[in-house]
């Protein structure tokens, strides 16, 4: 009994989401011309992204990070909390803080690209996500790996991080995460060691660096 030595290439299927149209149609020219990666759908904001993933559950979403509607880590947070298969998520961003990169990968993204990525990286990281694997570029890997080194903040002091960051005081801060002052002083006094801040101020300008706070 002869085989066939025909073989059939797996098209990768692609849902690109930004709020920018032009980056978008910067995105479909890098990828139309490749046999095996076919773009099935774009989205403009974080509640189309979901809708569209829904919908046509493509092989890989390639996604902005800041959408209105939604922004891309409450996407990947929404399209992780339903089940199996889990997304294949590459977050593609103008932005690459260290803060921005723990959390979408802590969310579940698989890879992580700046824009202005060139083309053939764009490719090899859809191709590389779309078979299962994680991709960071030399980069962003770099940055995670100092990140990786330092303490982490927990949940509670971030909170008390960007209330700082809003000028509250200490009282302020307890009142609003319902927590006593002394709590709080405790919290400022951790923040303070781990981020190897002098005082307020310089801890705050460090988180600013980092991406641990939300400035706006």
């Amino acid at each position: 009994m002869k085989s066939s030595s025909t073989s059939v290439t797996k098209v990768i299927r692609v849902l690109i989401a930004d709020d920018h149209p032009v980056v978008r149609e910067g995105l479909v020219t890098i990828l139309k011309s490749e046999k095996d990666i076919q773009v099935v759908a774009e989205a403009a904001d974080g509640k189309e992204t979901c809708e569209l993933y829904h919908e046509l559950a493509p092989d890989v979403l390639l996604l902005d990070l800041r959408m209105p509607e939604k922004d891309g880590l409450q996407v990947i947070t929404e399209l992780m909390s339903h089940g199996e298969p889990k997304p294949r998520i590459i977050v593609m961003t103008t932005y690459e803080s260290e803060g921005d990169v723990r959390r979408v990968l802590k969310a579940g993204a698989k890879g992580y690209l700046v824009k202005g990525a060139d083309p053939q990286q764009i490719r090899e990281a859809i191709r590389k996500v779309a078979a299962g694997k994680s991709l960071l570029q030399p980069e962003i890997a770099s940055k995670l790996a100092e990140s990786m080194a330092r303490p982490e903040l927990s949940e509670r002091e971030l909170q008390v991080l960007q209330s700082m960051a809003l000028g509250r005081s200490n009282k302020e801060i307890g009142q609003v995460l319902y927590i006593s002052e002394n709590t709080v002083k405790g919290h400022v006094k951790s923040i303070l060691t781990k981020l190897d801040a002098i005082g307020r101020t310089e801890a705050i300008a460090i988180a600013n660096r980092r991406g641990l706070i939300q400035t706006s």
